[in-house]
């Protein structure tokens, strides 16, 4: 017979750290590498044709990633909050370069958005700073209160 680990599991940890250091990554690229910086690929994602709340809001979704999803601050959310970035992302490669990463495409954006949606559902892992509230505690507070009303 399984029995059930009531623990935090520690792949959630893992893929917590995985995200956050890619989201580390992907910001030094922006600032550091890119040629004229963030500067450049603000007016990059503006000459396509974007408005500028695109841009501002992947760059806060980037940072809410590099920067919480490590220390594991509300994990649940700034994946959730990071999702809708990464699908925008696959769409734009999708547009330009088709789906394979060969060349440039959004096959890796894809694979992106499934691992903040396994953090989403995983939850913290173990040693998060401030954990995320748990769904079905929140879920059945709503239920009850639908039914006082």
């Amino acid at each position: 017979m399984e029995t059930r680990r009531s623990a935090p599991k520690a792949e959630a940890l893992l893929l917590r750290l995985l995200l956050g250091g890619l989201f580390v990554a992907h910001l030094y690229w922006k600032v550091a590498i890119l040629p004229g910086g963030i500067a450049a690929w603000w007016n990059n994602l503006q000459s396509a044709g974007y408005p500028p709340i695109v841009p501002a809001y992947v760059l806060s979704a980037e940072v809410a990633g590099a920067l919480l999803l490590i220390p594991g601050v509300l994990t649940r959310y700034v994946a959730l909050y990071a999702m809708p970035m990464m699908a925008g992302a696959a769409q734009f490669w999708m547009a330009r370069k088709g789906f394979y990463f060969t060349a440039a495409g959004s096959e890796l954006p894809f694979v992106w958005l499934a691992l903040l949606g396994i953090q989403a559902v995983a939850g913290d892992g173990p040693g998060a700073l401030a954990p995320s509230p748990n769904w079905r505690a929140v879920a059945d507070r709503l239920r009850n209160r639908s039914r006082i009303v």
